[in-house]
């Protein structure tokens, strides 16, 4: 009968050990959720310049100024727009705006988080893979 007694229930110490677990994926949601709404910003952003009727006879300097004015308007801090890459290749306009944030999670364990699927050719929706990209 003693036996069972000892073994009726979680012990304080997993129960601390499943908290820690616990606490430790919600500090890393915390953390990493105001750059990934973020992220959805900017891709937004550039959705709707990749689609706009008159960015297709822009030069680059024009569509960095539109990109910057609104990465300002919507108060995007993590990239900008002097990072974003435009060029030609083979006659299209492409809007490369991939950019990687490191977040300090707690001490001396940091995060991160990679946004690369952020390419775009100008009349087109839809981000490219980067695979899809003319080599120059």
């Amino acid at each position: 009968m003693t036996l069972r007694r000892r073994q009726s229930g979680m012990s304080m110490l997993g129960l601390f050990v499943i908290l820690l677990m616990l606490g430790f994926f919600a500090l890393c949601t915390i953390r990493i959720a105001p750059p990934y709404f973020e992220y959805l910003s900017v891709k937004n952003i550039l959705s709707n310049i990749a689609m706009a009727p008159e960015t297709a006879e822009e030069s680059i300097r024009q569509i960095r100024r539109s990109i910057a004015s609104n990465y300002n308007t919507n108060q995007i801090y993590e990239t900008e727009a002097k990072d974003v890459n435009i060029f030609h290749r083979r006659g299209k306009t492409y809007i490369d705006a991939s950019y990687e944030v490191r977040l300090p999670i707690a001490w001396r364990v940091d995060a991160v988080v990679s946004f690369d699927d952020l390419i775009y050719v100008v009349g087109q929706a839809d981000p490219i893979s980067p695979d899809l990209v003319p080599s120059s």
